[in-house]
């Protein structure tokens, strides 16, 4: 696939911002040297409730839908070539402004494909809804390794 391709193809599974990064913040990625490896360093803060967005869904904590979202994201992710360096729950700043979140996690890509492989993923797609639901608000972080 193009460049463009894919991102179209990103934008069409995720959208362009809100729950999801950004058409630029897509591009950012995907138009990285494609056999250089990176990490992304997500910071997470849950909802009490998840937010499902519709008025049928099963009243769980954002705990529990992260959960969901994790039992799907890892094993896929490691399909995909990719690891967690971290996972853990957050303990606070230690310099600089104080921060309040919940997670902390670092996943590591060895190329572009690995975190594409992931993200085009049928079954990552599906459970990306968890996250959604799961978290109240995130910054995720994009690093050169």
């Amino acid at each position: 696939m193009t460049v463009n391709e894919t991102l179209n193809k990103l934008l069409t599974l995720y959208g362009d911002g809100g729950d999801a990064p950004t058409k630029e913040q897509w591009l950012r990625v995907v138009e990285r040297e494609p056999a250089r490896s990176f990490a992304l360093v997500n910071f997470f803060k849950f909802n009490k409730v998840a937010d499902y967005r519709s008025a049928n869904a099963e009243a769980v904590s954002g705990d529990v839908a992260f959960q969901r979202y994790a039992d799907v994201s890892i094993p896929s992710m490691q399909k995909a070539g990719g690891e967690f360096l971290l996972v853990a729950p957050f303990a606070g700043s230690l310099l600089g402004e104080d921060q309040d979140w919940d997670l902390v996690a670092i996943g590591k890509y060895p190329n572009l494909q690995a975190f594409l492989d992931l993200y085009l993923n049928p079954e990552y797609v599906d459970a990306f809804v968890h996250r959604t639901a799961a978290v109240e608000r995130q910054t995720v972080v994009v690093t050169e390794l």
